[in-house]
């Protein structure tokens, strides 16, 4: 069966859209990584510049002590943005994104991604603990829904630019292409087929090319020395790196109970948005202080890449201080979301996920003979934490690599990164992102491959308006038209339903474009308003119906019972399926 069923010219105009998606997408991410530079420099040392190398320590402020305080001024900021212009700005932003695909039929309001990009780069830039990559996902998203929302298209369209957008973000802020693409197939993609899948790597090909003249073209990271255990055997390496994976799990687990912990916290808390998220960045701040004073950087404030890079290089490996940084790491994330921050989880998890690799390779080598790369391991903690927290398993494995480049990686992160997901999804079946919905009340298929228009319920899919015309007048003519929308029409003798006219043959009608003898189909089928539409698709097709009328229990008696009308052509056009496979062949009379 084919995955779906478009013309040519459809094809052709959705690829053309993806490649302008992935450049607006693409400067996007450039913008942003410029308004965080922009922030950093006029929050810490007062000046107005672009500049700012993520890998590398932030300098001591200028502001002395008064640092504890940056953090703070950023918060205030960051919700009066949130609060007065876009409460989807709030967070991470991958969760709004899922939601809107699957709750919102793709639609996100055009100004989130402004003030997502304001806010999360006043968060980043003030010292908040959290990623660049949740943003960036978030505004490539609005730019394809804001794109399929100005050019009238179907559905699935619109959802393949917003999953354009959205790995063409991810993957022109790390410049990891593949496992942008990744990201989306996993996280907010539909469909996966021919249709769907090559305007999001067009899209994520043009913001990577854009991504690459801006930033160049190196890998995230660099390992100094990476070198293969030489003294362990393979059974004891596969037990070393399945010990870290069910560790990592564990600590996914503490870290997304300790984002949703804190946000009940300050929920609870006396005051307002603006008081708590002050509050909660308060903390941060002093935690930021007493880094710099004691041990001489920053460490966990923002993003964490130049702490992440340290672990790479072997300038970072005493096991007492990693564990000090992942404790206050997973500390000021949780404050820092839980009150109320824009930004991402990504990042964060990076740093918690290396701190723990370092660690524990450091630890072992002290205890058992042998060798373990401090460096590798702490890019397998990288992607272990990434996938389970986020359920992103396959892209944590790709996009890790990515930003690495070094092959001695590649087997830690394929043990550690699938047992860390298979023990959180044991103990916690939901990610950062779906628990975010589900305490919504936003439930999301454990399936998300197929168009969300066909799991939908049947009363909810039947939008289209419904007239009932006795038969008598039926036969008088064609009703006249209507200034909205063609309606579904129910041709009625002594209160029971003889046949249905859809609204696709009605306008026809009106147009001139087909005759009134061959437009009521007495072809149809009688389906329950909570029936899913594959379900109803299905009783369709067996019938070789032309319609099928939705009632509140699947049975009818009387025209004023009819709830809705969903056509054959109507499920062909919203589903992508080809029309053959709803062919009324064989059609028999209700």
């Amino acid at each position: 069966m084919r995955a779906g069923w478009v013309t040519s010219e459809s094809r052709l105009r959705v690829a053309l859209l993806a490649v302008v998606v992935g450049t607006l997408a693409g400067f996007g991410a450039v913008g942003f990584r410029l308004l965080i530079g922009l922030f950093r420099n006029l929050f810490f040392f007062g000046t107005l510049s672009l500049h700012y190398d993520a890998n590398m320590h932030t300098a001591a402020s200028v502001w002395g002590a008064g640092v504890i305080l940056v953090p703070v001024l950023g918060a205030l900021l960051v919700a009066f943005l949130v609060k007065d212009f876009a409460l989807e700005a709030r967070g991470a932003g991958v969760a709004e994104v899922m939601d809107a695909v699957y709750h919102e039929r793709g639609v996100i309001r055009p100004a989130v991604a402004l003030i997502k990009a304001l806010a999360a780069s006043l968060s980043l830039g003030s010292g908040a603990s959290v990623g660049r990559e949740g943003p960036i996902m978030q505004i490539g998203a609005t730019v394809g829904s804001t794109v399929g929302q100005v050019i009238r298209m179907a559905e699935w369209e619109r959802v393949t630019l917003i999953a354009g957008g959205a790995a063409g973000g991810i993957a022109a802020t790390f410049n990891t292409p593949i496992g942008g693409v990744l990201f989306a197939v996993e996280l907010v993609m539909t469909e996966i087929s021919a249709r769907t899948l090559v305007p999001v790597a067009l899209a994520t090909g043009t913001a990577t090319l854009v991504g690459q003249t801006y930033f160049g073209d190196h890998p995230v990271f660099r390992l100094a020395q990476a070198t293969q255990p030489v003294s362990l055997a393979p059974v004891s390496l596969f037990a070393a790196y399945a010990v870290l994976g069910l560790i990592l799990g564990l600590v996914c687990v503490a870290f997304i109970r300790a984002v949703y912990a804190a946000e009940d916290l300050f929920d609870r808390m006396p005051g307002n948005y603006y008081t708590r998220h002050a509050l909660g960045m308060l903390l941060v701040g002093v935690v930021m202080y007493l880094l710099m004073h004691y041990y001489g950087h920053y460490y966990v404030h923002g993003a964490g890449y130049a702490t992440v890079r340290d672990l790479m290089t072997g300038a970072l490996g005493a096991s007492a201080l990693l564990a000090l940084l992942f404790a206050l790491k997973l500390l000021v994330t949780a404050v820092t979301l839980g009150s109320g921050g824009s930004g991402g989880v990504f990042s964060p998890a990076l740093f918690m996920g290396a701190t723990v690799g370092a660690a524990y390779a450091t630890a072992l080598n002290h205890l058992v003979p042998g060798h373990l790369d401090p460096a590798v391991m702490a890019a397998a903690g990288m992607g272990g934490v990434v996938g389970a927290v986020t359920g992103a398993a396959v892209t944590a494995m790709v996009m890790v690599f990515e930003m690495i480049r070094d092959y001695h990686v590649i087997t830690p992160l394929l043990i550690t990164t699938s047992l860390a997901y298979g023990l959180r999804r044991l103990l916690m079946e939901e990610s950062v992102y779906t628990l975010k919905l589900i305490r919504r009340g936003h439930f999301l298929p454990e399936l998300r491959t197929a168009s969300p228009f066909l799991r939908q319920p049947a009363a909810k899919a039947a939008d289209t308006p419904v007239r009932r015309l006795s038969a008598a007048q039926w036969s008088a003519g064609v009703p006249a038209r209507e200034p909205d929308r063609a309606p579904h029409l129910l041709i009625v003798d002594h209160g029971r339903v003889r046949a249905v006219v859809p609204a696709e043959e009605l306008a026809a009608l009106w147009a001139g474009r087909a005759s009134r003898f061959n437009a009521a189909h007495e072809d149809f089928v009688v389906v329950g308003a909570g029936e899913a539409v594959t379900g109803v698709v299905a009783a369709v097709r067996r019938a070789g119906a032309a319609a099928a009328l939705v009632t509140a229990d699947g049975r009818l008696t009387q025209a004023d019972e009819v709830l809705g009308v969903l056509s054959a052509a109507e499920l062909a056009r919203r589903s992508g399926l080809v029309p053959a496979m709803l062919g009324r062949a064989g059609a028999r009379r209700p």
